[in-house]
């Protein structure tokens, strides 16, 4: 994977904004006002992240599969080892 601002990272942001302009400013034009650009907007990302069913992660949103994530209890921590190099005398 790249590294932050990397080519992989841009890819990514493309193919979301033309999904975007694809699925809410294209279809809807043309547009009477900013505001209303900009409450679609919001409406959009709102569906993207809390109704939008994603296959790869189980067909359910994407903010679900987070909380899930995130509820999950951590990992526990291995006590710490003490290696000594030398034999004490």
């Amino acid at each position: 994977m790249g590294s932050t601002g990397s080519a992989y990272d841009n890819a990514l942001a493309e193919t979301i904004n033309g999904l975007y302009k694809t699925e809410v400013i294209h279809r809807r034009a043309p547009w009477k006002t900013k505001a209303a650009v900009e409450l679609a907007t919001l409406e959009w990302v709102s569906w993207f992240n809390h109704q939008r069913l994603l296959e790869s992660i189980g067909d359910i949103p994407p903010a679900e599969a987070e909380e899930r994530y995130y509820r999950q209890p951590a990992a526990p921590t291995a006590e710490p080892v003490l290696l000594l190099t030398k034999q004490p005398p």
